[in-house]
């Protein structure tokens, strides 16, 4: 316990304008990576723009580590299909957790992180100071693959006994 940093609760969100892997649409799913962790949301039956809204939560024992993103379309028969990928790095995350923030109006933007070559946003995102706690929402743009997004929400939870940021 007293190696882990905290648990980083990743809320899955969306996808948007997913790569039809079947006929018509796709069945996606993600897979969220953080050194030897691997979690998995469920399954949307035909759907390119699908909602998960689900959180998966890692243990966080190293901030430099990046998170990697995973969307497959489900196969019955086969292997499932690659629908892209994405990474991101937690580091701004953890510098706005660390400033240790109290009183701050809710909806207060702490920073900005601008999309660049090493990072797979889509978007500009927000570090946002929103009831009390430190939230990052993040637009991933897949790499690998002819189109599609995955919207994403980072939480950090603390965790009596570790060790902390």
């Amino acid at each position: 316990m007293e190696h882990l940093h905290g648990l980083l609760r990743i809320h899955v969100l969306r996808g948007v304008n997913l790569a039809k892997r079947d006929v018509l649409s796709s069945d996606p799913y993600v897979i969220v990576r953080m050194g030897k962790q691997k979690l998995k949301t469920r399954v949307v039956d035909k759907n390119v723009n699908p909602e998960w809204n689900e959180d998966l939560t890692l243990s966080v024992d190293d901030t430099n580590l990046p998170v990697k993103i995973f969307v497959y379309d489900r196969d019955t028969f086969s292997l499932d299909d690659k629908m892209g990928d994405a990474e991101f790095q937690i580091g701004p995350f953890v510098e706005a957790l660390r400033m240790e923030l109290n009183g701050l109006p809710s909806g207060t933007i702490i920073t900005r992180v601008q999309p660049n070559r090493e990072n797979c946003l889509a978007e500009e995102s927000c570090i946002i100071w929103t009831e009390g706690k430190v939230v990052q929402n993040l637009v991933l743009r897949l790499r690998n693959v002819e189109s599609g997004e995955v919207e994403l929400q980072l939480q950090w939870i603390d965790i009596p006994g570790s060790r902390g940021l």
